[in-house]
């Protein structure tokens, strides 16, 4: 029995209706769905100390299978995206939620897990906040990108457990302030919920996906995500304020940097989301205002009565280095960007690529369409815009594939799309 039709079968923990999948059925579950209301434990002590994670690392190394792993952070809350809550599941280990406050260094876990899948959902968003406390998979399962190469039109957790195995998860708490302690109970039993099941859907989306023929294409996924390195710190981040679309002036772009650089070091010194110490509306609006002084500031959105004289003479001071900068120091508009230009400038600067271009488009867009899958999740765009734009000498299909895999595309991608950019970069050849 799984787990899943396990805790069907305790009728304690579902409500009238519905039924568990069987073993043979399809891949989407039809009838009432069964809301999930307490993990089959209990909701197990969180551990915080020495002696109770030792525990959780030996029960951990004796279970069997695949490991369920999430991790919680308090975005929008504190600075940063570390993990403020982990929790796991494992045949033979049963659930346990870890507080990595109390206990920073998860090495011993992560070696005692070394070799085993991981099962995690939209891995990408958890994979660095785990790396910064010692836990990194060598193998893994996800089931987001598992539910995306399959055709799933909704890939939320909530969504596919309650599609593929029939269940309805909570999920009223997936915002709150993670960093708060002690966590109350509806929370932490939010939490073990959200890994009661994964291993449960990570083997039914594998059946579904090799009944696709799509699962060795998701294992060189899973792998290409296991193996990526951590990712290069975003160059001038204070470009993505939200509203620079409003700012032309080079000088207002200073000012947007001097705030936002003060405001973060602000922020990352209180451990607070850099939104609660100043919006980025209220940073746009001073860099299209250059206020003279505290007073002028003042009389701007986002800087009103309830800022004390201090914080607004912190804000002002930055605005005033701001109009300091050297004309020749000042921030360039436009972020400088290697490869391709915009696609929407591509029929000016080259008619004959934004050609290329359209009909790569078209061709991928219809055969994602024929394989069931999101453009993106069959080629990545910014691959084909490359491709496109500096295509091989001789775009045949050894030379097609070789730039594919320059661009890092895997060898089921490369398959796959190389035949639909051939014809696309030969049709619209000056020799075609």
């Amino acid at each position: 029995m799984t787990d899943a039709q396990d805790t069907a079968a305790d009728s304690s923990l579902r409500t009238t209706g519905g039924a568990p999948p069987d073993d043979a059925g399809s891949s989407v579950v039809t009838g009432a769905p069964i809301p999930l209301l307490e993990p089959r434990e209990g909701i197990p002590p969180v551990v915080a100390d020495d002696a109770s994670l030792a525990e959780v690392i030996a029960a951990f190394a004796a279970g069997t299978g695949p490991v369920a792993v999430d991790a919680e952070r308090a975005s929008g809350y504190r600075y940063g995206q570390r993990a403020y809550l982990v929790q796991l599941r494992r045949e033979g280990a049963g659930t346990a939620l870890i507080d990595p406050v109390a206990c920073p260094d998860l090495s011993g876990l992560g070696e005692a897990l070394a070799g085993t899948e991981w099962v995690l959902h939209a891995a990408t968003q958890d994979l660095p906040c785990l790396r910064e406390i010692g836990m990194m998979p060598s193998r893994l399962f996800d089931t987001e990108l598992a539910g995306r190469l399959a055709g799933f039109p909704r890939v939320g957790l909530g969504a596919m457990v309650e599609s593929v195995l029939g269940y309805v998860l909570e999920k009223g708490h997936s915002a709150v302030d993670w960093s708060t302690r002690p966590l109350p109970d509806p929370w932490l039993r939010y939490a073990a919920l959200d890994v009661e099941l994964l291993v449960d859907l990570r083997d039914a989306l594998e059946k579904e996906l090799d009944r696709q023929g799509k699962l060795e294409w998701a294992r060189q996924e899973f792998d290409a995500i296991a193996a990526a390195p951590p990712a290069e710190p975003r160059k001038d981040p204070w470009r993505r304020t939200s509203g620079m679309h409003k700012v032309r002036r080079r000088r207002q772009l200073a000012v947007v940097r001097e705030l936002w650089q003060t405001r973060d070091q602000v922020a990352q010194r209180r451990d607070v989301s850099p939104g609660k110490v100043l919006s980025d509306a209220a940073i746009v609006e001073a860099a299209l205002s250059l206020p003279a002084n505290v007073h002028a500031l003042a009389a701007l959105n986002g800087y009103g009565h309830r800022m004390g004289r201090r914080q607004l003479e912190q804000w002002q001071a930055a605005v005033d280095r701001a109009k300091a900068v050297p004309d020749s120091a000042l921030p360039q508009p436009g972020q400088q960007v290697t490869g391709p230009p915009p696609p929407r400038a591509w029929a000016d600067k080259d008619p004959v690529a934004a050609a290329r271009l359209s009909a790569a488009r078209a061709g991928v867009s219809a055969l994602a369409e024929q394989l069931n899958m999101p453009q993106e999740n069959l080629v990545s765009p910014d691959t084909v815009r490359r491709v496109c734009w500096e295509p091989p000498k001789e775009a045949d299909a050894e030379a097609v594939a070789a730039a594919l895999v320059g661009h890092g595309a895997r060898p089921w991608q490369v398959e796959q799309v190389t035949p639909v950019l051939v014809k696309a970069l030969t049709a619209q050849s000056p020799s075609a």
